[in-house]
């Protein structure tokens, strides 16, 4: 195995590079954490020059290789990963670079400190993750909350209604990131949208067009999401139809409704007992 966990092809000339993370797992609630970094490369046409080495960083019982088969021959094996990813943009703006990644189940402090090395090398400043967790909300919502390593950025996110996160309990790598990049002198930011559990099995392209939206404002970069906008009006008539036709999802948004005019976050996750069932979108929207 290579002592090194991130594979560099070649290091990219950028101008005041911003640096955003995007994982798939644990912290991707209707997958708009790593949908996030998936868009913005897309959108903003970024170039691979590194990936993450799977041996290194995955264990493959958790994070299963994906084989493709046909007719008893064997025709592909895709292993869990990542690439990272730069963005040029207009001489006002900032440029990115961004990763997207299944979320590292091994080394977290190794794969921290290659990943700080490589902002170091790339005049990176600000860090900034992504995550997203279910939570008692509307699918009208937009609740982001977020941490900054210095007060200045926790003002800042206030500006940008991001609540500050008060939470105990199981960590993410995002946590590592922040902790261990702010010993290193890097702004560390970690933003985490709230997102409807009754959402569960489709992507949450309202979310991902907010979250777009916050990042181009704090990270100095333009994305058109007219594309995201016109995919959220198709899903939100969609979820109308739904809630229209099924009575008990109908109870269960209208509980959500009278405790979010309570005006409180506490009401809002109390508003539902978790053993309560989980209705999966999927099973109700037309492929097509």
């Amino acid at each position: 195995m290579n002592d090194k966990g991130i594979q560099l092809r070649e290091l990219p000339s950028l101008k005041n590079p911003l640096f955003i993370a995007g994982f798939d797992g644990w912290g991707n609630a209707l997958n708009v954490s790593s949908g996030t970094a998936t868009y913005l490369i897309r959108r903003l046409k970024g170039r691979p020059f590194a990936d993450l080495d799977p041996d290194c960083f995955y264990r493959f019982d958790e994070h299963r290789p994906l084989v493709d088969i046909e007719a008893g021959a064997l025709k592909s094996v895709t292993s869990p990963g990542g690439a990272f990813y730069a963005v040029t943009t207009q001489a006002d703006q900032n440029d990115l670079v961004i990763l997207r990644a299944d979320e590292p189940s091994l080394r977290w402090f190794q794969f921290g400190d290659e990943l700080f090395s490589l902002c170091h090398d790339l005049k990176i400043k600000t860090i900034i993750t992504l995550g997203s967790m279910y939570d008692n909300v509307l699918h009208t919502d937009r609740i982001m909350s977020g941490l900054g390593s210095t007060e200045e950025i926790e003002s800042r996110l206030k500006e940008h209604n991001v609540n500050p996160i008060s939470y105990q309990g199981p960590s993410a790598i995002h946590s590592i990131i922040q902790s261990e990049g702010a010993k290193k002198g890097f702004d560390c930011i970690s933003l985490w949208a709230h997102c409807p559990y009754y959402l569960q099995g489709t992507t949450h392209f309202g979310m991902l067009f907010h979250v777009s939206s916050l990042l181009s404002q704090l990270g100095n970069f333009k994305v058109d999401t007219q594309d995201l906008e016109k995919g959220w009006e198709k899903l939100k008539e969609q979820i109308q139809k739904l809630i229209e036709g099924n009575a008990e999802l109908q109870t269960l948004i209208n509980k959500l409704r009278k405790e979010k005019v309570k005006g409180t976050t506490a009401s809002l996750r109390g508003a539902l007992k978790s053993d309560e069932k989980i209705i999966n979108l999927q099973d109700f929207l037309d492929p097509k």
